[in-house]
């Protein structure tokens, strides 16, 4: 090991333990992801203790469908450009791995570390050419632990963060959920990330029955993070719902001035100098 590989791997371990210090039941760490190195920026600007990616916004703003469309290359091109931004912890989502089996999931993990990313959410959805919505938990389960030993291999502790689609695809409760990610924990993962759950009840439910760090995805009509800070969330993600918002503003504006010739839709944006001096500071 060179002295500069040595040294990238002691930064690397110091900015994911880090990142994992964030994580705080009831003072949970909140993330407004992003899909840009422009929004990497802006975001750590404005306060944000770390970056996250939208694996849906970085595959639309690169073409494609969100939903295991985009590949591996295209999509850590992205990352790597969002992680050189910005001087705090970046975690990436990564979708299903961006591989059909564990190994391939391994490879993305170490690909992912290359980049300086400590943190990765895997999905346990199935998409096209999938025998049913979810993964089997034992499927996912040796997923999850490919990417724990490839880190682990590393000597890095990267936070895998492992999403349950039960409540976003309809196919399952609290009961269901909680045994699946009491699988994933064993097998290797760092906290659970459950979209779709947003009822007060259901997710303090969720906080008691799962002994990790709970990552709610919240956004207009979910709870204000300070409620769910109070029934003991330890993250809060808008995923890609600030990237569904720009791109509304888009059609907007392009609506107005296409169809009326006015341009009230564009008031209130960044102002050119601020948003140029900002992305053209040294990092």
């Amino acid at each position: 090991m060179t002295k500069d590989t040595d040294q990238h791997a002691g930064t690397l371990r110091d900015r994911a333990r880090a990142f994992r210090s964030l994580h705080v039941p009831g003072t949970p760490l909140v993330l407004p992801n992003v899909w840009d190195a422009a929004g990497a920026r802006i975001v750590e600007d404005a306060g944000a203790a770390a970056v996250a990616t939208t694996s849906a916004g970085l595959a639309w703003t690169l073409g494609a469908a969100d939903g295991d469309r985009l590949d591996r290359d295209r999509a850590l091109e992205a990352v790597a450009r969002i992680v050189a931004a910005v001087d705090v912890p970046v975690t990436a989502d990564i979708e299903s791995g961006y591989a059909q089996d564990p190994a391939g999931v391994a490879e993305t993990i170490r690909a992912v570390l290359g980049l300086g990313a400590v943190g990765v959410n895997i999905e346990d959805a199935l998409y096209e050419g999938g025998a049913g919505p979810l993964r089997s938990v034992s499927e996912q389960a040796e997923r999850i632990n490919a990417a724990r030993e490839a880190a682990d291999d590393q000597g890095v502790p990267l936070f895998v963060n492992a999403r349950i689609d039960t409540f976003l695809r309809g196919v399952g409760g609290v009961d269901a959920t909680v045994e699946r990610a009491a699988a994933f924990l064993a097998a290797g993962a760092d906290g659970i990330f459950v979209p779709g759950a947003v009822d007060p009840g259901t997710v303090k439910l969720l906080v008691d029955g799962i002994d990790a760090p709970l990552n709610v995805l919240a956004g207009p009509g979910a709870p204000p993070v300070a409620e769910l800070a109070a029934l003991g969330v330890a993250r809060v993600s808008a995923g890609s719902a600030i990237a569904e918002a720009a791109h509304a503003l888009v059609r907007r504006a392009a609506r107005e001035l296409l169809d009326a010739g006015t341009y009230e839709t564009l008031a209130g944006g960044l102002d050119y100098g601020e948003l140029n001096s900002l992305l053209g500071q040294e990092r």
